[in-house]
């Protein structure tokens, strides 16, 4: 780092520090744990107290529904965890917060003194050991909302409407309010939503008949269908919910725990800052839901604090392409944007971008931090599985496929090409490892290498202004995205591999109190009415199945098979369609007999490598070049050419 801007840095931090911090009112550490290398693990709770009317707090959800203490504040508490260096004073500077996924994450000994920081986001977990959690206020008010149920075992009478691993929308059910207006349908198959049957009133009831037959005992957290449930439909239950926690409170807790840490001495209960005066800066880090939280947080302004300081100088959000959907009443933090949920549905685009087709205006992610002056550095990861089950195809060209959306200044782009969802297992072996409830052999194809590069790099555009590589990902202008039909046309025709699937961006109608662009509000209409399917675009393979666009890793230029970030259900309700987000593999023929014996198009290992030293010295020249491109570590490369050296495969 140059040290004469850590200084400046420094100074600029001391001079803003503030004495008595009043957004945190506790901050407690409760246990303190040795690390090795000179390291201390905190780990605590802290709370604090919101202001409903401060235009900083505005955009939390509901916040003026929410329960006050005596001084018409909004309370909360979280839980923490710091991993810095014993004697603070040898710490770089750097603050990194890797935000929980599920409440799942853990804060580490990074090293080079960086200190690292975990807390608890997402409201509507359950307090459990090890785990991230915060406690949010509660809105009293009722409303529509819906929940789905697929895949329950033959002979089921009952399921949970709130929480269970039936009853849930997206990780989180809220409790009914009423039976009163409730209604039930079942469909056939998710490609056809609008297909969805009522289901008569006196065929279902909100009733435990797993404790008395049909109509069973009531009971309003629970489902009972006369005659069980047929596990070959999918059942969509529409009632009115009650009490739903503000979780919006989550990114107001984070942006006050990181201003605190960065910016405070002690809070006004007397809490000392373990880091005071010490941070200069701040980057946050998410992968998947975890990274949607960190693009809803900068779009929805939170990167501004109270003190109107910035909280977060680079973000990295990896394999997260759309807001995290917890800004609105009933949200659902934990979804997948399975059917009927919001999420793909506001900006999901880093540039200006008017969406014409939807009607929701000319937005972007940066709009609110633009107008305060503070837009973070972004480090943008992701990987094909996100284009076939995430929808990453709006980032790129919209919902009307006209053009690129260009990138702003302080946004770099990098996508793993022939992924799944964050990477595959790595390695170098032929024969693939079966993917759970899934067609194809999981994909092997691994990202954390590049990960680390690109990470290092955002790191140093922050501290030091030093420029990371270019953006590298598939454009509409360079050829490399193709619809779905086209890819599927080109696809190798392998015996025994089913067609590709992807899934189906659908625009909504939540009623006119959703406020699309920030995925907030109340939502009117639940189950949704759905508008339209919104067409995608794919990245382009080639003649073997493996994409061509991007950051293509030693494994993929030196390939063993196809590498796809697609799959499909081998079974159940989902049969043939998107599996989970495990992409695919499927492994060329070792010789050109068992090729040919097969009918595949494809060339097999002996009729690519003569010899397992070409094999190795391929695997190398892709490395090398990945290291002169500064998307992969020197010693992550070498890493790669030892173990393609040492892998058992048939070549001689």
């Amino acid at each position: 780092m140059k040290r004469t801007m850590g200084l400046l840095a420094c100074l600029c931090a001391a001079a803003v520090t503030s004495p008595a911090w009043a957004e945190v009112t506790r901050f407690t550490i409760e246990k303190k744990t040795p690390m090795p290398g000179g390291y201390e693990l905190l780990e605590g709770r802290f709370s604090g107290a919101l202001d409903p009317a401060s235009p900083r707090n505005a955009q939390v959800n509901d916040i003026a529904l929410a329960t006050r203490n005596a001084q018409g504040r909004v309370e909360y508490s979280a839980t923490f965890a710091i991993a810095k260096p014993v004697d603070i004073g040898r710490a770089s500077g750097m603050l990194i917060y890797d935000v929980p996924n599920r409440g799942n994450g853990q804060a580490i000994a990074i090293g080079d003194r960086h200190v690292s920081l975990v807390s608890g986001w997402q409201g509507d977990l359950e307090e459990e050991s090890g785990k991230q959690t915060l406690s949010a206020p509660v809105a009293p008010v009722s409303g529509p909302m819906s929940v789905r149920f697929t895949d329950m075992p033959a002979g089921t009478t009952t399921l949970p409407v709130k929480g269970g691993p039936q009853g849930r929308q997206g990780g989180r059910a809220y409790e009914p309010a009423t039976a009163e207006g409730a209604r039930l349908f079942t469909a056939v198959s998710d490609d056809r939503p609008r297909d969805q049957v009522a289901v008569p009133r006196t065929d279902w009831a909100f009733a435990d008949c797993d404790a008395a037959p049909f109509p069973g005992k009531p009971d309003l957290t629970k489902l009972c269908v006369k005659g069980g449930f047929d596990p070959k439909l999918a059942y969509t239950l529409a009632f009115t919910a009650k009490n739903p926690k503000v979780l919006g409170v989550g990114f107001a807790a984070t942006r006050d725990l990181i201003s605190f840490l960065r910016y405070g001495e002690w809070t006004v209960n007397g809490d000392a800052n373990p880091l005071a005066g010490r941070m200069r800066w701040a980057v946050g880090r998410g992968v998947s839901q975890s990274g949607n939280f960190l693009r809803a947080f900068v779009n929805l302004g939170f990167n501004t604090g109270e003190n109107g300081l910035p909280v977060f100088d680079g973000i990295n959000p990896i394999v997260a392409m759309r807001m995290n959907s917890m800004s609105y009443r009933f949200a659902a933090p934990g979804g997948l944007v399975g059917l009927y949920e919001a999420g793909n549905d506001g900006t999901n685009w880093w540039s200006a971008y008017d969406d014409t087709v939807r009607g929701t205006g000319r937005h972007s992610l940066l709009d609110r931090c633009g107008v305060a002056g503070n837009c973070p550095k972004v480090v943008e990861i992701l990987g094909s599985a996100e284009f076939w089950n995430l929808r990453a195809s709006v980032n790129f060209v919209g919902t009307d496929l006209k053009a690129d959306i260009p990138l702003p200044a302080n946004v770099r782009r990098y996508y793993n090409a022939g992924v799944h969802h964050n990477g595959g297992a790595g390695g170098f072996a032929l024969a693939g490892k079966p993917a759970a409830a899934c067609v194809l052999a999981a994909n092997p194809n691994p990202t954390p290498d590049t990960h680390r590069a690109l990470f290092k790099g955002l790191l140093d555009w922050v501290t030091d202004g030093v420029e990371p590589p270019a953006s590298l990902y598939p454009t509409l202008a360079g050829g490399d995205l193709v619809t779905p039909d086209a890819y599927a046309a080109a696809f190798p025709k392998i015996p025994g591999v089913p067609p590709p699937a992807y899934s189906p961006l659908y625009q909504y109608d939540f009623g006119p109190g959703f406020h699309y662009a920030d995925g907030s509000g109340a939502m009117g209409l639940a189950p949704p009415r759905i508008v339209r399917t919104i067409p995608q675009l794919m990245p382009r393979a080639d003649a073997d199945g493996n994409e061509t666009a991007g950051i293509r890793s030693p494994l993929l230029q030196a390939p063993l098979g196809s590498y796809v970030g697609w799959n499909v259900y081998a079974a159940g309700f989902q049969a043939g369609r998107y599996c989970g987000n495990t992409g695919g593999y499927i492994p060329f023929a070792a010789t050109r007999a068992e090729r040919l014996a097969k009918g595949d198009p494809r060339l097999s290992l002996e009729e690519r490598y003569p010899s397992r030293a070409a094999y190795v010295a391929r695997v190398k020249a892709a490395a090398d070049d990945l290291v002169a491109r500064r998307t992969l570590l020197a010693e992550d490369a070498a890493r790669l050419v030892a173990q393609a050296r040492d892998a058992d495969l048939p070549l001689k």
